[in-house]
């Protein structure tokens, strides 16, 4: 009789260790982080979203809704020391009619209060596709799916160092100009 009440109790008390466990893409999140620098990108994106080949691209897929991946990945990236968040979204995303995208509207909402006052730069998806591509030739990339069904929706992320600003380093080219000779060379090959 002891062991029958002991049981619920059991129970009860193990639930807050597996609400608490990170799931397998948060856990890839956190453990490539301290990797990642700065034009190295984390790509959160639909569940129709293909799968890409090239070599420095990763691909999860999360089981999870879009909204809860893109706030994880932002509050890793702000936890961090080394990174900060350059964001890219859709250009076609404000033009996708409702008719045609169920629930578009009530995303737009979500995600603009998901990115808070992040600036969002608006690019073709397809040009997106290609500076990504470009990138993974020497880059990590890691592509998070999601289980949305809403089309144009992908938040690409780039990210920067935190700890050196694009004015910071304007200011230093500009110091440099004229006082830099030409790249060494380093002799055969």
């Amino acid at each position: 009789m002891k062991f029958l009440f002991a049981l619920p109790l059991l129970a009860v008390s193990w639930l807050p260790i597996c609400a608490a466990t990170p799931t397998a893409w948060q856990t890839k999140v956190q453990q490539e982080m301290p990797l990642l620098g700065h034009r190295n990108w984390i790509v959160i994106v639909d569940s129709a979203y293909p799968w890409q080949a090239s070599p420095g691209i990763e691909t999860v897929e999360t089981g999870a809704d879009q909204i809860t991946v893109v706030k994880a990945v932002l509050d890793a990236i702000s936890h961090s020391s080394h990174v900060r968040p350059v964001v890219y979204m859709d250009a076609e995303l404000p033009f996708v009619p409702e008719p045609d995208a169920p629930g578009i509207t009530k995303y737009r909402g979500q995600i603009q209060a998901a990115l808070g006052n992040l600036p969002v730069h608006s690019v073709l998806h397809e040009q997106l596709i290609q500076e990504m591509n470009q990138s993974s030739g020497t880059l990590h990339v890691l592509i998070l799916k999601t289980t949305l069904t809403v089309p144009y929706t992908s938040v690409f992320v780039r990210l920067d160092c935190k700890y050196w600003s694009d004015a910071a380093e304007k200011k230093l080219r500009q110091a440099m100009k004229g006082r830099v000779s030409a790249p060494p060379d380093f002799g055969p090959q």
